[in-house]
């Protein structure tokens, strides 16, 4: 019986039977952002001369795939002149005091090296010479260098500036070079991670198909590194309508990293933190430079600094170590913020005349003309959607102020967040044997995670922020050389698969047989007893969340008995998660990412309900537990997902300083 005409036809390509690919790589990455381009730049160099296959799976396209694909103006991680123990200090400031110290120090003594790869495969740089800003072409052009030690220009103690449009375009292509063509696969959507039939906790391959094609790929491999950024749309945005797509954070990335690895039993690490980046509201845009190179200050209608007037709140923070004179916390900030809308002294204002106006004092003309441009261009860089919305809205930011706003929460482990898989530490005499993870061998591998064999980095490292994009390349370059020392290590494994490839593939195309056999039960496509779409689906879990798991309708506030109320709603969208339906290629990867964020943002809400204290004022509070309980909570909390019994479990995890104060 043929199906009943649509009033919304499918877009995409129209599915079909796939066509079942296997194949076997000894070392498999997947994702495309720029922990993956570390990771497979520097396997391919130690792989080299050895009989060691390598292949990298990206979703989207590696020029513009991963949190930098839109560009940057600013690298946030270059240490230059500061030192390793410093860089943990901060790190460790901004995140409550919790964070895996070896990760940190390990990534600040090799991310210099990944910039200096930067500028040299063509990334333009700001240089410092002679008291002035040069940007990049400038510095080129005058014959200076980070490698030769000329100074940066910072926008902050551990920021430096950069003409970053083209930025990914260039990691992905150093990447690609690496590689080669026949090393790397685009548009291929890794669904699930596939455990060794006969070996217990071992990697043995992965499975996904191709977004332009009906065709599923089967891979078995040696090693697997996942790479797929952070989570998204886990939480109600604050932009409706038209707009709700926009997002601070690249709206692709659905937690797959954090769901890969929980679903084959994975430790997951500090799946209760969160960021929630205050923004420039609606448009999403940075305020970073604007607050760091520009000086400017934000404040409440008064024209009041609210981190000057509130600062009584902050104490409580300082006497326990947690925040030193101008460092505050990033949620703490937000915490400063909130309180401003609360008692009803908001809107918010980022005061960029006032800023503008002081930078141009004294500069000349010309000056001043270069300086406005890069004002602009900050944003150009990376949010071209300001732009649009200061022109929709008639505001000069050069003559008014513009309205910034806590965004929608946003679940990472590169950013101003932690949340992310526990992984092992370096196979060093000063990092703590609770840090380390052995494998079968007795060998300790960095970044490998509690499965054997697989590894990650970048947001998917949990308990080690601010890594950023110059720090995620830098930890992929690491666990790229972890990756080709366990495949030699390893070489007589033999990876076996529980599965067929048919039955795998009839498992990721099943949202296109339920369409299939229940289309002609309702004549509106999206409506329909017995499936529901990716859209509907998405709709139903951000609703639920930002209610009960503390998303922007409740001020980031959650408590024991809403997120029970949430477990509940989950528990039925998981059942109705079985019904998901697909009508082309497009919603078939739509369907997929949606499940994805069903198992991250449960794993978040989890964590949250297992720490009975406000760890994170700012980014999220427990209304039953405000306020820190370091005698009970200074330590990780982890979880893991029992594959046998179906169930996840959530535990304590000492936290050990290595870094003195």
């Amino acid at each position: 019986m043929p199906l009943l005409p649509s009033k919304e036809a499918p877009k995409g390509v129209a599915l079909a039977e796939p066509e079942v690919i296997e194949k076997h790589a000894d070392v498999l990455i997947v994702g495309g952002g720029m922990g993956a381009c570390g990771t497979a730049f520097e396997a391919c160099r130690w792989a080299e001369g050895k009989d060691v296959s390598i292949m990298l799976l990206d979703k989207a396209a590696l020029e513009r795939s991963g949190a930098v694909a839109q560009g940057l103006s600013a690298i946030n991680t270059y240490l230059g002149e500061n030192e390793p123990d410093d860089y943990v200090r901060m790190v460790r400031t901004d995140l409550m005091g919790l964070v895996r110290e070896d990760l940190i120090f390990d990534l600040g003594c090799h991310v210099d090296d990944s910039v200096h790869l930067f500028e040299e495969w063509g990334l333009p740089c700001w240089i410092k010479k002679d008291g002035k800003n040069l940007d990049g072409a400038k510095a080129k052009a005058s014959g200076l260098s980070l490698r030769n030690g000329d100074a940066p220009v910072r926008s902050g103690r551990w920021q430096m500036m950069i003409n970053g449009e083209s930025y990914k375009c260039i990691i992905a292509e150093a990447a690609k070079n690496a590689l080669g063509e026949d090393r790397y696969m685009e548009r291929i959507f890794v669904t699930k991670l596939l455990l060794d039939a006969n070996v217990p906790n071992r990697i043995a391959g992965a499975v996904g198909f191709s977004t332009r094609e009906n065709k599923v790929y089967v891979f078995t491999c040696n090693t697997c590194c996942v790479a797929c950024g952070g989570a998204v749309n886990v939480y109600r945005p604050r932009s409706t309508g038209e707009g709700m797509g926009r997002a601070w954070y690249p709206v692709w990335n659905s937690g797959s990293s954090y769901t890969l690895c929980a679903q084959v039993g994975a430790e997951m690490t500090m799946m209760e933190n969160r960021f929630v980046p205050a923004r420039f509201k609606d448009g999403y845009g940075p305020v970073g430079a604007w607050f760091l190179l520009f000086k400017a200050k934000a404040t409440n209608y008064k024209g009041e600094d609210y981190c000057v007037t509130n600062r009584a709140m902050i104490k409580p923070y300082e006497d326990r170590g947690y925040a030193k004179g101008n460092v505050i916390p990033t949620c703490l900030r937000n915490h400063m913020m909130i309180r401003e809308m609360r008692e009803g002294r908001g809107p918010i204002f980022m005061d960029t005349k006032t800023a503008l106006q002081t930078s141009f004092a004294s500069l000349s003309p010309e000056e001043q003309k270069h300086l406005e441009s890069e004002a602009w261009e900050d944003f150009l860089d990376m949010c071209v959607g300001q732009a649009n919305l200061w022109a929709a809205q008639n505001c000069a930011p050069e003559e008014r102020g513009s309205e910034i706003m806590p965004t929608e929460p946003y679940l990472l482990g590169s950013h101003s967040g932690c949340c992310g898989i526990w992984v092992s530490g370096p196979d060093l005499d000063w990092v703590p044997d609770d840090y380390k993870i052995k494998a079968d061998n007795g060998k300790v591998y960095n970044r490998m995670t509690t499965v054997m064999g697989l590894f990650t980095c970048a947001d998917g490292v949990g308990a080690s922020g601010h890594k950023f994009s110059s720090g995620s390349h830098a930890e992929g370059r690491i666990v790229g050389k972890q990756m080709v020392r366990w495949t030699l290590d390893h070489k007589d494994y033999k990876p076996a698969l529980k599965q067929s490839g048919a039955d795998l593939a009839k498992e990721l195309y099943q949202p296109w047989y339920t369409y299939k056999e229940f289309a002609n039960a309702s004549t509106a496509p999206d409506i329909n007893p017995n499936y529901i779409t990716p859209k509907n689906f998405m709709t139903r879990l951000i609703k639920c969340t930002d209610e009960y798991g503390g998303g922007v309708g409740t001020f980031y506030t959650t408590s024991k008995a809403l997120l029970y109320t949430g477990f509940w709603l989950l528990g039925m969208l998981e059942e109705d998660s079985k019904k998901l339906c697909a009508r082309d290629l497009h919603e078939l990867m739509r369907a997929w990412e949606q499940y994805h964020r069903l198992w991250t943002v449960r794993l978040h809400m989890r964590h949250i309900a297992f720490r009975e204290e406000s760890r994170y004022p700012g980014f999220y509070y427990r209304g039953d537990f405000m306020g820190l309980d370091d005698g009970k909570w200074k330590c990780f909390v982890n979880s893991r997902f029992d594959i046998e019994k179906q169930e996840l479990t959530c535990f304590k995890k000492p936290y050990y300083q290595i870094i003195p104060n």
